[in-house]
Order: C-alpha cells, then sequence, then structure tokens
C-alpha cells in the first residue's frame, strides 16, 4: 500500500510547496502525481492535505506521512549507496557532521593519514544539517558527529577524543592582553565577534557571560576563523576561541589568548556514532586516529 514514491511525494511537495513543482523535482507528470496520492488516500481512508484555495495543508496523517518520509528516505539512500558500493568492491563513505566551526584545522590533520590509510574509503564533509547534528545521526545524513555538545541518547555513543581550553582572543595591544584572566563584567565594552551559532549553544555566553548577568557591547557573527582573526588583530573584537586554534595563529598575527576567568573554561571534544556502527572497521579506525593525535 504505501511504497516509496508516495514518501517522496509528501517530502517533495513539503519542500517545493506545489503539485506542480514537486512532480517536475521527481521527473513525473502532475496528473500521475496526483492520481498516486488520490489512490493512497483511498486505500489508506483517510485525506493526506486539505485544499485551501491554490495552496495544499498536511492534515494530521499527512504530518505523521513526512515525518516517515524525513526519517525512512535518508535511510534508504544510505542503504541502497552502501549495497553499490559492496557491488563494486569498495569500503563505504564516512559522512562527518561538524558542530565545532573551529575544528576544521584539527579535522584536516586527521582526513589526510585517514585517506591514506584507507584508500577505499570517501570522506564527506557536511556542516548544516535539516534537523541539527544529533538528528541528522539518527537520520543517517552522516555517520559521525564531532560536537562539543554530546547529548546522552539511547542508540548513540559520544567519545571523547581531546579537551581545550577556551580563551578571549584579543590583539596583542588590546588593554585586556596583559590580564591573567578576565572576568565577564570587563566584555560589557567590547564588540564580541563569534561563528553564526545561536547564543545559547556559544560557550562565551552560557558558560560565562549568561551566568553573571552580563552582555558584550554588541555581537557580531562570522563565518571563517581566518576572518574572526582578522577582526580580532585589528582591534575591531574580541572572539573566544580554543586555545590550540589561537597559539597556531599566534606568529602569523597580533593577537593573543587570555584566560577567560580565573579558573578558566575546560571543554572537550566528542566524536558520536550510531551504537549500530561501532563495530564498522574504518569508522572506529577514524576515531582511534583522533585520539591518536591529541595524545602526539
Amino acid at each position: 500500500m504505501l511504497d516509496r514514491i508516495h514518501l517522496s511525494i509528501v517530502q517533495e511537495v513539503e519542500k517545493q510547496g506545489s503539485l506542480t513543482a514537486a512532480a517536475t523535482v521527481l521527473h513525473v507528470t502532475q496528473s500521475a502525481l496526483s492520481h498516486s496520492m488520490k489512490k493512497l488516500e483511498q486505500q489508506l481512508g483517510t485525506d493526506i492535505w486539505l485544499r485551501e484555495g491554490r495552496s495544499l495543508r498536511l492534515t494530521q496523517a499527512g504530518q505523521y506521512l513526512l515525518s516517515v518520509a524525513n526519517r525512512v528516505l535518508p535511510q534508504l539512500s544510505l542503504a541502497e549507496e552502501r549495497l553499490q558500493q559492496f557491488a563494486q568492491g569498495e569500503r563505504g563513505t564516512l559522512r562527518i557532521g561538524m558542530e565545532c566551526h573551529p575544528c576544521y584545522q584539527w579535522l584536516l590533520k586527521i582526513v589526510s593519514p585517514y585517506l591514506t590509510a584507507w584508500p577505499d574509503v570517501e570522506v564527506d564533509v557536511k556542516q548544516k544539517f535539516q534537523f541539527g547534528g544529533i538528528g541528522a545521526l539518527f537520520g543517517y545524513e552522516i555517520d559521525l558527529l564531532v560536537t562539543p555538545d554530546p547529548l546522552n541518547k539511547p542508540g548513540l555513543i559520544f567519545e571523547p577524543v581531546f579537551d581545550y581550553e577556551q580563551v578571549l582572543v584579543v590583539a596583542a595591544d588590546h588593554r585586556l592582553a596583559k590580564k591573567e584572566f578576565i572576568t565577564p563584567k570587563e566584555l560589557t565594552n567590547e564588540v564580541l565577534v563569534t561563528y553564526p551559532v545561536p547564543v545559547e549553544r556559544l560557550d562565551i555566553y552560557s558558560m560565562f557571560l549568561t551566568p553573571a548577568g552580563i552582555t558584550p557591547k554588541s555581537h557580531k557573527p562570522i563565518e571563517t576563523t581566518d576572518i574572526i582573526l582578522q577582526m580580532v588583530a585589528s582591534g575591531r573584537g574580541v572572539a573566544a576561541l580554543p586555545r590550540w586554534l589561537v597559539l597556531e595563529y599566534t606568529n602569523k598575527m597580533n593577537i593573543v589568548p587570555v584566560k577567560l576567568g580565573k579558573h578558566g573554561i575546560a571543554k572537550n571534544i566528542f566524536l558520536g556514532i550510531r551504537e549500530a556502527d561501532k563495530d564498522i572497521d574504518y569508522v572506529r579506525s577514524f576515531i582511534d586516529k583522533a585520539k591518536a593525535l591529541e595524545t602526539k
């Protein structure tokens, strides 16, 4: 009764906004698409959509079918991809999701030797997910998640691979550059430059400013690490980044790290995988290489 095409239709109509646009994406005629869904509604005994003028609104049954499509279709696509790889004698693809913006330099140090060690494994790095990093793992959009914020969820495993200190980065001639550590109040007149991440997920807010009831003078989101540090070096703001990353730039830029609070902010990076994948050799190898990198 329920076929893959039905799930694809519901998903594409929701994405594209109309039957006509969905039919174009799915390479079928609109009449064929309409007929297929009408037949399904008759078999199910319930409507999938309600018409409101020219637009369609999902019913409760339609909303449920959409949630099934969002979960099942990525898994089917992954299964087909893996089976094709097996048929061609290939190992597979390791799809890595990033919830740690400054971790790209660290990731590159692992990927290079990993690709050498596993020539039959492809590596794909993703940063933006439809359902967030945890949802992307559950939804089979990615196979491994790099995150500083693991969640204890049944079916997932998170392994710590290295710890680090989150520090404030300022220009070498900044008024705070010589301080042993800074307090939240000292950022009230500063422009805080961060990655474009929701405030509640930024450690500088959740672990330092917000508990003290402090906000900076202004908050400026910027996509790339290099531009963030250029802004800091030119005296146009301050930023919070891992100490290990800042030290990689201190010889190239006019910047210095300063401790956040008397005791600093300690963090860990975790690699998250599905529990069902824990014994896959090339997944295990990536985690082992990540842990070994930190110990060197």
